[in-house]
Order: C-alpha cells, then sequence, then structure tokens
C-alpha cells in the first residue's frame, strides 16, 4: 500500500471542508492582520487559510514546482531555481512525502486571512508579498512575529496611530521565505507525530530555527539582522 496516498487521502476530506469554510467566512470585512504561516490541519472552524486546489498524491518520485502569476500589485520573492538549490540542504528523507511547492497568487479572499506559507496535504503553498515589500496592517502584530521576522531583517514601524508596516528588500524577503517559511511548512509536512494545532506548530518552529536559521548560519551570516552596539563612555572625575 502507498503510505503517501494514505495519509494524503486522510487530509483530504478534512482540508476541502476547511477551505469550504474559509469561503464562506471571506466576504466579511475584518481589520488586515499580521500574516502567518498555515497548516490545513488546523481547526476548520477557524477560517484562517487561503482556498487553495488540492493536489491529489502521485506515484511521483520527486516533487515539481507550480508557478502561478502573483497578483496585481504582488510579486514572488523566490524562484523555482532558488528553491530547488534550497531543498538540496535538507535531508533528503524530509522530501520523501513532498509532492508540490506551489507559488501562489494572491486574491482577494486569500488578503482577508493573509498568510507567507501553508502545508496542505503533500503541498507546500508560498505566498506573494506586495510588490512594494512594504507590508501595511491596521492590528498589532503579535511579538512572536515581530521578533521571528526581524532575525531575518525584517522592519517594523509604526508610521501614524493604528498603522503598522514591515518593511523588507530583496534580500532579507529572499532569506526569509527560503530559509524559515519554505522550512517550516516543511516541518508541518514531516511532522507525522503530532495532531493538535499548538503541538504541530512548536515543531515547525523548532524545525524552521534548526534546519533554516541555524542550517543556513544564524545570526553569524546575517549582517542586516545584528543590533548596532552602544557605546559606554566613563568619565573621570
Amino acid at each position: 500500500m502507498n503510505v503517501r496516498r494514505i495519509q494524503s487521502a486522510k487530509l483530504a476530506k478534512q482540508a476541502r471542508r476547511l477551505n469550504e469554510s474559509v469561503r464562506s467566512h471571506s466576504g466579511q470585512g475584518r481589520p488586515k492582520q499580521a500574516r502567518r504561516s498555515s497548516t490545513g490541519q488546523r481547526n476548520s472552524r477557524q477560517p484562517f487559510a487561503p482556498p487553495e486546489d488540492w493536489y491529489e498524491p502521485t506515484e511521483a518520485d520527486t516533487y515539481r514546482i507550480v508557478v502561478q502569476e502573483p497578483g496585481p500589485g504582488y510579486r514572488h520573492v523566490v524562484t523555482p531555481a532558488e528553491i530547488r538549490e534550497r531543498l538540496t540542504r535538507v535531508p533528503k528523507q524530509f522530501l520523501e512525502q513532498l509532492e508540490v511547492v506551489q507559488l501562489s497568487k494572491m486574491t482577494r479572499k486569500k488578503q482577508s486571512f493573509p498568510c507567507y506559507g501553508m502545508q496542505w496535504g503533500n503541498a507546500l503553498y508560498l505566498y506573494p508579498l506586495e510588490e512594494s515589500l512594504v507590508e501595511q496592517y491596521d492590528v498589532p502584530p503579535r511579538p512572536n512575529l515581530m521578533n521571528e521576522s526581524r532575525m531575518y531583517g525584517g522592519r517594523w514601524d509604526e508610521p501614524s496611530h493604528g498603522t503598522w508596516t514591515l518593511t523588507w528588500t530583496n534580500e532579507t524577503a529572499r532569506d526569509f521565505y527560503l530559509n524559515n517559511i519554505l522550512i517550516h511548512e516543511l516541518g508541518h509536512l514531516v511532522d507525522e507525530r503530532n495532531t493538535g494545532y499548538v503541538d504541530r506548530e512548536r515543531y515547525a518552529e523548532w524545525f524552521a530555527v534548526h534546519y533554516g536559521y541555524l542550517q543556513s548560519g544564524g545570526r553569524e551570516k546575517r549582517p542586516y539582522r545584528r543590533p548596532a552596539r552602544r557605546r559606554h563612555h566613563s568619565h573621570s572625575n
């Protein structure tokens, strides 16, 4: 029996119900919140994940990359070649269940539930950023998101009351996606032990730090992330 098919089939029905829930809530207006990473196994009562195409499991020996147009005002910050190169640097057994990596299109529905990436079945989805590389939010970001994005060079500002921006450069956005978002979603895919959302998210975060951030050099390889040292002057009496 094909293990890949069995595992994906178990997720298919649940994931389809999840996306139906998302579609039913997508027309409701709400303040734009900071993005997050999503997994197709999250509580279907919480409309968090953008609707996506379901990829049925196959007998393919390797994964493929699907590229959609990013959408007006958005851009993909990584290329298929960069994704393939990055995945060569993770242990091969972690890629055994992976069938599709999709660079997804941003739509109005997906803007209602902003996220950087999602794992659903045997597929990983990466979402585009604003063309300007400046994200704007009407809700204050969670501390863990602020810290995580700063690890990869993201810069948070509050230009006016009730408005927050997260600014990237080409280099920092690429680093954030290849060494954090992509690896985080892969962590969800390989996690066959945890079933609850909190435990699965904790594992994916550990996986991204270990196989993403640290494996790619950690703080020492990210000079744009290092805070400036303050100089302390002593005064002689």
